[in-house]
């Protein structure tokens, strides 16, 4: 299989580079050389020189080289999980597992990781098809060009029968020998007896005594235990209901994966903790807003860090959690004093003092008018200085604002004295007709 003496077992590739920016790999030029790379990783496991990293689930075999052929007949190569899952008939796990293989053994590389957003899809993962440095070096493979745009451009003597053999196993299709379930005791079919014996199957067999039928003694199944207690959860069951809660209550979480928050809060479940008291030291440097949180999983994991350590009895967290409260109703406070009314000053000197400034304004606008004449003029007509004059002297008496409303219009009353001074005219009116309906205090 090599032009050198032995064979190296595959450099495998750390997590922090299965990514197209950080591999050694070069992308392949074909879905055929590619697949001549993933028969000699194949053979390497075969030898016993391959061995994931992984130390539960499935090994390299041929689900691995189906998966891998499904992916090298992509155009555009983005496995989706449910789309190999339908095409191989495989479980959503042993596909990750097989794609970890691929990518830690660098024939994969991450262009871009796929998202898992609950309630707005997930995105498939884009990978790029790589062949691993190790199977240049040990084929003798000369390439030319820098980075992952490395193409070859020659091979050892040495090498090219190996290299032969792993081109005829990439042209064949592998396919999967479809999985049996065995009958426990005992064969697929019960065997006919042909022969000179007359003995029959049935010859040792006999029924039982009539004592024993219906006598009412033997109860077909035991009944419930009354008295037990409810069930209670165990530790994963534990760190899944405080993900169910936090994402349910917490706005910024909303779109959050429950597994994953299940993961990042699974010292705080184990500890004790409510979904008040996590949302209360996540939130406590400031607040989060629901909008802000783009990737809300990870905001999560980065605001908890290692709290977990830090907040390691109930007084702790229950004065985090006080202090939290305070915050957040101060907070409100603040906002209620902006949106809502509070029904005026307090002080008696101060309710007499705007009692006089709201007369004061109903006076001025009741005041009778100058007579004017019944048409409004014609803006056209009046020069600049006439307007700024006019404008001024509606600052001073807003009695000519609503003049100009009834001769001619609210549209032509805006044009002349401009769309502020009518709309604070407008709004002094309001405030005095609502005055008037509220009863003094005094």
């Amino acid at each position: 299989m090599s032009h050198r003496a032995g064979i190296d077992k595959p450099t495998l590739v750390p997590p922090t580079h299965q990514w197209l920016n950080a591999t050694t790999g070069r992308i392949a030029t074909c879905a055929h050389s590619w697949m001549t790379a993933v028969h000699w990783i194949n053979h390497l496991a075969q030898k016993g020189l391959y061995t994931p990293t992984q130390t539960h689930g499935p090994k390299w075999g041929e689900t691995t080289l189906a998966i891998a052929q499904e992916i090298a007949r992509l155009k555009v190569c983005r496995p989706g999980i449910a789309y190999l899952m339908r095409k191989l008939k495989l479980s959503e796990r042993t596909i990750q597992y097989h794609l970890t293989m691929l990518r830690e053994t660098g024939l994969l590389v991450y262009r871009s990781k796929g998202t898992r957003i609950q309630g707005v899809g997930g995105q498939a993962s884009v990978y790029e098809r790589t062949i691993p440095t190790a199977f240049d070096t040990e084929h003798g493979i000369r390439t030319v060009g820098e980075g992952v745009q490395r193409r070859p451009v020659g091979i050892a003597e040495t090498a090219r029968k190996a290299i032969g053999k792993l081109a005829k196993k990439a042209a064949r299709k592998t396919r999967r020998r479809p999985t049996r379930t065995r009958l426990s005791g005992r064969g697929r079919c019960t065997p006919m007896q042909w022969g000179t014996s007359r003995s029959s199957s049935t010859a040792g067999t006999h029924s039982p005594s009539e004592a024993k039928l219906a006598s009412g003694d033997r109860q077909s199944a035991p009944k419930k235990n009354p008295n037990r207690g409810p069930r209670t959860l165990n530790k994963v069951g534990r760190r899944y209901q405080l993900a169910r809660q936090l994402v349910s209550q917490v706005p910024w979480l909303r779109k959050a994966s429950i597994p994953r928050i299940a993961w990042i809060v699974r010292h705080c479940a184990d500890a004790g903790w409510t979904a008040l008291e996590v949302q209360a030291i996540a939130e406590q440097e400031t607040p989060i807003l629901a909008d802000e949180a783009r990737r809300p999983s990870g905001l999560l994991a980065h605001r908890l860090g290692s709290l977990h350590l830090l907040y390691t009895t109930p007084e702790r967290r229950k004065t985090a959690l006080l202090a939290w409260q305070e915050s957040r109703a101060q907070e409100n406070a603040r906002h209620t004093g902006y949106d809502e009314h509070t029904g005026g000053p307090k002080s008696p000197a101060a309710r007499r003092v705007m009692d006089e400034a709201f007369n004061a304004i109903r006076d001025r606008l009741a005041a009778d008018c100058a007579p004017v004449d019944s048409s409004p003029m014609a803006l056209e007509d009046l020069t600049r200085e006439e307007i700024v004059d006019m404008r001024l002297d509606a600052m001073k008496n807003p009695s000519l604002i609503f003049l100009a409303i009834e001769l001619g219009g609210e549209r032509y009353a805006r044009r002349l004295y401009t769309n502020r001074l009518v709309d604070q005219t407008l709004a002094l009116e309001n405030i005095a007709n609502r005055r008037d309906t509220l009863a003094n205090a005094f």
